[in-house]
């Protein structure tokens, strides 16, 4: 009984901190409400900034991401709208956007789009996940409760696998219910090397726009998937999406 009680005050204050979490996301939405009026407003310039400061405090939509390619690419800044793009990209695979993504860069191909239908699954828990999450939080904390009123009442023996089970759910929810590490490549012309250090051989040099997997780093360098073999390339020549 004890142990019952110990799980279910745990269980309480980890749903407090949700509670005040989902607090804190509601300021950013706010915030966000007052960027979209901007926008509406066609006053760019302030909700460039808006957006900018929520964008560098990682809170973003898929629909801002797109407001915030197009105001980039009006200011003549393509590298930012590339940028933007390949972030929506990451959450929203569309053809259309790939065909945007050449356009701005003047590349005829482009590395690094292609998405298989187990990866758009994936991606489509990775976009709801917070409700995946949330709706585990509260399931487990029913089940908590059940046990504890079970353990009172001593009318049957507690059961304890469902709880177990919901926890084991929402330990690989937020630890893998992620998107994988990539970045877009950003400046011109950028060395992909079989090596990480400048005597390795060139396996390509490319043009801004592609996309690559992150698989590791080592001092300034990242450890890349390209046309599915490991190379590298360095830190300063993309930007991680």
């Amino acid at each position: 009984m004890q142990n019952a009680s110990r799980i279910f005050l745990t269980k309480l204050l980890l749903f407090t901190l949700l509670i005040l979490q989902s607090i804190h996301c509601q300021a950013d939405i706010i915030s966000l409400e007052r960027a979209d009026s901007l926008f509406s407003e066609r006053s760019f310039k302030e909700a460039m900034e808006l957006y900018e400061e929520n964008y560098t405090q990682g809170v973003y939509s898929p629909a801002m991401l797109l407001k915030m390619a197009f105001i980039a690419e009006g200011t003549g800044d393509n590298e930012g709208a590339t940028l933007y793009l390949g972030k929506y990209y990451k959450h929203s695979p569309k053809p259309q956007v790939i065909d945007k993504i050449k356009s701005l860069t003047k590349q005829a191909n482009l590395e690094g789009y292609e998405v298989s239908d187990s990866e758009r699954f994936f991606l489509f828990l990775v976009e709801y996940d917070q409700w995946i999450i949330g709706s585990l939080s509260i399931l487990l904390i029913i089940s908590i409760v059940l046990v504890f009123v079970s353990s009172i009442r001593k009318t049957k023996s507690p059961v304890y696998w469902p709880s177990a089970l919901l926890i084991v759910s929402m330990f690989f929810a937020n630890n893998f219910l992620k998107n994988s590490r990539s970045a877009l490549i950003t400046n011109s012309p950028s060395l992909i090397l079989s090596k990480p250090t400048a005597a390795g051989e060139l396996i390509q040099r490319v043009e801004p726009g592609h996309r690559v997997k992150i698989v590791g780093t080592e001092d300034i360098w990242y450890e890349i998937e390209w046309k599915d073999k490991m190379a590298y390339i360095k830190k300063e020549n993309v930007s991680i999406l």
